[in-house]
């Protein structure tokens, strides 16, 4: 009878334990988290009501009637903001991205575009969006004195939005493109690519998929900042809720706007943490498969 061979010691009961423990430490960490949320909004409910002023705040900020009222015509005007960010995200991002390449061209004979892109995103980031959409909503209508112009100032807000957003844009994008090793370039060269092939089909593709979250924050940013286009005189979500506190003397119409921009960068935020992790996890090794 021939000895048995020696197995090698099994490991399952160690990652049992291991799962065990670690499930423990989440299940204590969720439970403390829990008890402290708990405390806090106990505490917050408890005293704010006790405080002088809250039966006013209560009054003027928080009134039901008030916001079941704004409610349908905030809605409508809602939908408005939404169009605006639905035309201008993707320009953005076309734009951002030429500019991006733009500045990342290395041939000599493209050093004026490469140079125009520099002054371009520097200018447009430093001076604040809300300056640049008050310059271009009645300045491009007053430079070109012509009456169908003047009722059109959204297209210069958007247009506002635009330049502005697709600078920091492309600043996202050229740190995607930086970010790609240069042995890529020279092995891409070495298979005979042009430097427009190997931007296009090793660069890009690369640098695209390591910048997507912080593209989202950009998204959510501008989700945000489509309320000011209202300062050139179309009437949105934000305007809206000031023409009724005009007329009602109450700011529960602003609580309401408040929560339809809510409603949209929430999802957009809880799907930028979901890219975050899902990339930092990709990097790191630890991807499910």
């Amino acid at each position: 009878m021939t000895d048995a061979v020696p197995q090698p010691p099994r490991l399952g009961g160690t990652r049992t334990r291991r799962q065990a423990y670690e499930r423990r430490q989440r299940r204590r960490a969720t439970a403390i988290a829990a008890s402290s949320t708990i405390v806090v909004v106990g505490l917050v409910v408890l005293l704010l009501p006790r405080t002088s002023g809250w039966q006013r705040v209560r009054e003027t900020f928080f009134s039901w009637p008030h916001f079941r009222d704004a409610v349908g015509p905030i809605a409508s005007e809602f939908w408005f903001d939404i169009q605006i960010f639905l035309v201008c995200a993707p320009t953005i991002l076309i734009v951002g991205l030429l500019i991006a390449s733009a500045r990342n061209a290395r041939a000599p004979a493209l050093f004026p575009i490469r140079l125009f892109a520099i002054v371009y995103t520097d200018i447009v980031r430093g001076v604040p969006v809300i300056l640049w959409i008050t310059m271009l909503g009645f300045g491009v209508p007053g430079l070109l004195q012509t009456r169908e112009w003047y009722g059109r100032a959204v297209i210069w807000a958007g247009a506002a939005l635009v330049m502005v957003y697709s600078a920091y844009v492309a600043e996202v994008f050229r740190a995607g493109i930086e970010s790609v090793h240069e042995s890529q370039r020279a092995a891409a060269r070495s298979l005979g690519l042009s430097a427009g092939q190997t931007m296009r089909s090793v660069i890009l593709p690369q640098a695209i998929r390591r910048v997507v979250p912080p593209l989202m924050n950009d998204l959510v940013s501008l989700q945000k900042d489509v309320a000011l286009v209202s300062l050139v005189g179309p009437v949105e979500a934000m305007r809206r809720a000031g023409i009724i506190n005009a007329r009602t003397f109450n700011f529960t119409p602003y609580l309401v706007a408040a929560c339809f921009f809510l409603c949209l960068s929430v999802p957009l935020t809880r799907l930028t943490d979901y890219l975050l992790t899902k990339e930092r996890r990709r990097m790191s090794g630890t991807a499910v498969r």
